[in-house]
């Protein structure tokens, strides 16, 4: 068997839960501020729908990488409603057609990292379900021999990519230049 050595991983692993957020604002959440804005396209949020939204992921780990969040903040799925919990899995389900339209990957990775950082989230306190598109042979070694992600599409050129898949679904609602398309998913 091979054995790859990180050892600078070890601090990460033995951090204190809290380092690094001195300086932080304790209740600010991006996943409740970013639908607030005026610009979606600013925003990443390439679709809505009643009780969910799409965004494109900061740092991405394909084109295409999204995360699929519900409006309401709750970092667990018990305390989501019913009708929250559907539109939730619509829009995930439409979320997939999108980016297969807009990229034809062969594959996606879909999930959540539920509970503390330990589970591998950033944000542990507003669900999120991450979905990547993936591709044969899109995975490499460049992050862990050499700590460099390759990244292989510019973040806008992926907004407008998605969005314009999002826009032409046959329930998507499309308002003006900078608007994320809405689904009407009932």
């Amino acid at each position: 068997m091979d054995q790859l050595f990180a050892p600078w991983r070890i601090e990460w692993v033995t951090r204190d839960g809290d380092q690094g957020a001195e300086d932080a604002d304790e209740d600010f959440c991006p996943f409740c501020a970013l639908p607030e804005r005026d610009d979606d396209a600013e925003s990443k949020i390439v679709a809505r729908s009643e009780h969910s939204f799409v965004i494109l992921n900061n740092s991405p780990y394909a084109p295409g990488h999204v995360m699929v969040i519900p409006y309401r903040h709750t970092g667990d799925f018990t305390e989501l409603s019913d009708e929250e919990l559907l539109d939730h899995a619509r829009l995930k389900s439409r979320t997939l057609d999108a980016l297969d339209a807009a990229f034809d990957p062969h594959g996606f990775n879909a999930g959540e990292n539920l509970g503390s950082s330990a589970a591998g989230g950033s944000i542990d306190d507003h669900l999120h379900t991450h979905v990547v598109p993936r591709w044969n042979g899109d995975t490499n070694f460049m992050p862990v021999i050499s700590d460099t992600k390759v990244l292989v599409q510019a973040l806008d050129d992926s907004y407008d990519q998605l969005h314009d898949a999002f826009a032409d679904l046959d329930e998507a609602v499309v308002g003006d230049d900078g608007e994320a398309a809405f689904l009407d998913l009932d």
